[in-house]
This record gives C-alpha cells, structure tokens and sequence, in this order.
C-alpha cells in the first residue's frame, strides 16, 4: 500500500503542474514522483560538483580559486539570462 501525502500549493502553481505534467503524458502524482525521484539535494549536487572538479584536475590540472569558481558561475548565469540583473 502506497503511503500518500498531502501538499497544499497554490491553484495557480497546481495547474502549471498538471500541464507540464500532461504534455510528457504523465500523471500529476506520477510527475511529481518523477521530479522527487530525479531531483538532487544540495548535498548530492556538492557532491557531484566534487567529483567532477576532481576529474577534471586528473584530466588536465583544472583547479579554479574559489573567486575564480565565483566568477565562472557568475559568466554562466549572464549567458542563461539568470543574473540578478535580468
């Protein structure tokens, strides 16, 4: 037997859900168990960000300073239109 939850969300919110949700032939409930299941926890995402700076110092010596990390995030976001400013 399944144990089921309640999320109280915003009509608005639930709605935007459930079509995303349609258009990938899913579910609401079957959607948001996906996402659940696929999303990372900040532990997991500093985890991979770990090892795949790890990698890369193997690979070719890759070793930003924390202010040249900051920077690079920083560049990326502006290309994605994900400043502050935007």
């Amino acid at each position: 037997m399944t144990d089921d939850a309640n999320v109280r969300i915003p009509a608005a919110a639930r709605d935007r859900l459930m079509e995303v949700a349609a258009a990938e032939g899913l579910s609401l409930r079957a959607y948001l168990t996906r996402l659940a299941a696929e999303s990372l926890t900040p532990a997991e995402r500093a985890e991979r960000a770990a090892k795949a700076k790890a990698v890369l110092f193997e690979i070719n010596g890759y070793d930003p300073s924390p202010q040249e990390e900051r920077e690079l995030d920083a560049e990326i976001n502006r290309r994605l239109g994900l400043d502050e400013a935007a």
